[in-house]
């Protein structure tokens, strides 16, 4: 016996733990099931997020779990969660497991079905790439999946590349090689598109070699923005792209000066990670405050404050005018306002451009901000190929279906199920909710909602204290929530705005929070 039937009233949950697994148990409407109690994500305790029907939100980083099938219905993350059966009798509830220790569960796939030449290809490496190919196979999906990405390695995890910098690459992988070969995804690493001719359905590739398709996914991702200054072409000077940057970049500050331009995401997690290994640390910004176009600059300033504790300096309102070097490396860096920065590298974080060049002999619709335009099922102007990720200009539900380009992992990931459920002609619409997450100096900040044009932040609790949830409001209406340690909050209004609710300013302002059910 776990638990008493009438321990439990219908739109609750509690963890147990059976034969050394945690496990969420779950009553709605007189019924009770039984799901793995860790996201498949991170591995975050399910029991600390929000509950909204048969699903459960995970309230680190917004995945959601049906708690009937253990199904992902929200992303980040690739598995589903194991099922246990449970039995309910004489008032007591009752919970087996097969006695394996389980936290997550690979959803049913197919592989290659010898002699179907229908050919997939997916041009990059990311995580819509990487779920546009399970959910063809989660589908049944016999064709050929060619998965091309100019990495030198297989599908990574490349959120953690900036936050944990010295990480080994088996702790970055998403999938083993040996779990694609299993599933009939091929991967061709090193391999960067030249051209497209989507009438004659083929690529070329830079090395000259060409690849025929009958279906295509534009997954190309962004670069970073370069940095346009005298000096930019000097050695030392960094961009984080890859797991070689990652390590490059680590390698290269250990002991020594470095000096980060940009103080959005990227920016600020390699200055955080930096700031116990570098000698020093140094931060260029062109705004008062760090996310301050973001987050807003109370919250930009708490950050500032975290990172200037451990000894960061920042050049806030600022910007580089030169970079000089010595035998062809960094040495300095001069700032607009004359100030002399000494430095052995530099990390450059100033943006992401999406990586659309090589549509330029296409009629693939491109718009100005260089984003290939999609629909609602993910597909271009041109038949038979779509488009997923950073790469591309979505409706978002969120805001009217306006068109948007955001550069989230767990957007990604949606994009990427939608473009795989479009060319099988499953018409299925997007409809997600954008949550993303920073991480500094070990505490987390969660965002969710689409907060541009926001007018006005509305907060409970304080940036002071680090303990905060911040309301964006926009026309009188909540639109994005922040937090620190305010779990599972953003999680709950991230359900909250999927499920269409007005959350009003009103409310926001309200010493009664009753309206989020925070436990």
């Amino acid at each position: 016996m776990v638990c008493l039937e009438s321990e439990l009233q219908d739109g609750q949950m509690k963890q147990i733990v059976v034969d050394e697994n945690k496990i969420l148990l779950v009553r709605n409407n007189g019924e009770f099931t039984a799901v793995g109690g860790l996201c498949s994500h991170y591995g975050a305790p399910l029991i600390k997020g929000t509950l909204v029907g048969d699903r459960v939100r995970c309230p680190f980083h917004g995945a959601c779990f049906s708690t009937k099938t253990g199904d992902i219905e929200e992303f980040p993350g690739l598995d589903c969660l194991p099922t246990f059966k449970v039995k309910v009798e004489g008032g007591k509830v009752y919970v087996t497991t097969d006695k394996k220790k389980l936290t997550k569960r690979v959803k049913k796939m197919s592989s290659r079905v010898p002699g179907v030449s229908h050919t997939v290809v997916l041009i990059g490496g990311g995580p819509a790439s990487l779920q546009c190919a399970e959910t063809l196979r989660q589908n049944e999906y016999g064709g050929r999946i060619i998965m091309v990405t100019k990495d030198e390695q297989l599908p990574l995890d490349k959120t953690k590349l900036s936050k944990a910098m010295n990480i080994e690459i088996e702790k970055v992988l998403l999938r083993q090689n040996d779990f694609l070969k299993e599933h009939g995804i091929e991967v061709w690493t090193k391999k960067e598109v030249k051209s497209v001719n989507t009438e004659a359905k083929t690529l070329t590739f830079k090395d000259g070699t060409s690849q025929h398709y009958d279906q295509l996914l534009i997954s190309s991702g962004g670069r970073a923005r370069p940095l346009q200054c005298p000096g930019a072409e000097l050695k030392n000077i960094k961009f984080l792209e890859s797991y070689k940057d990652a390590t490059e970049i680590y390698q290269m500050s250990a002991g020594n000066k470095a000096v980060v331009i940009g103080t959005s995401f990227i920016g600020m997690e390699v200055a955080a990670y930096l700031s116990d290994k570098a000698a020093s640390v140094t931060v260029i910004g062109n705004s008062k405050f760090p996310f301050q176009s973001s987050l807003g600059s109370e919250i930009g300033k708490m950050t500032m404050q975290m990172l200037e504790e451990k000894n960061v300096k920042f050049y806030a309102s600022n910007g580089v005018a030169e970079i000089r070097g010595e035998n062809g490396k960094v040495k300095e860096v001069v700032l607009k306002n004359g100030e002399v920065l000494p430095a052995d590298i530099v990390i450059v974080g100033i943006g992401v451009i999406p990586n659309s060049d090589f549509l330029k002999e296409t009629s693939v619709e491109i718009d100005s901000r260089n984003a290939v335009v999609v629909d609602k099922f993910m597909k271009t102007n041109i038949p038979d190929v779509f488009a997923a990720g950073d790469v591309v200009s979505f409706p978002l539900p969120l805001v009217g279906h306006k068109r948007v380009n955001i550069g989230h992992w767990q957007l990604a990931q949606a994009h990427g199920r939608i473009a795989g459920l479009s060319m099988l002609n499953q018409q299925v619409a997007i409809n997600t909710v954008p949550f993303f997450w920073t991480m500094l100096l070990g505490k987390g900040i969660r965002y969710t909602g689409y907060g541009e044009g926001y007018t006005e932040i509305v907060f409970k609790g304080s940036t002071e204290e680090r303990k905060f949830l911040a309301f964006y409001i926009k026309d009188e209406e909540v639109v994005a929530a922040a937090s620190m340690n305010f779990d599972p909050a953003v999680a709950r209004l991230s359900e909250m705005l999927l499920m269409g609710k007005r959350i009003t300013k009103a409310q926001a302002q309200s010493d009664d929070l009753s309206w989020l059910q925070l436990p």
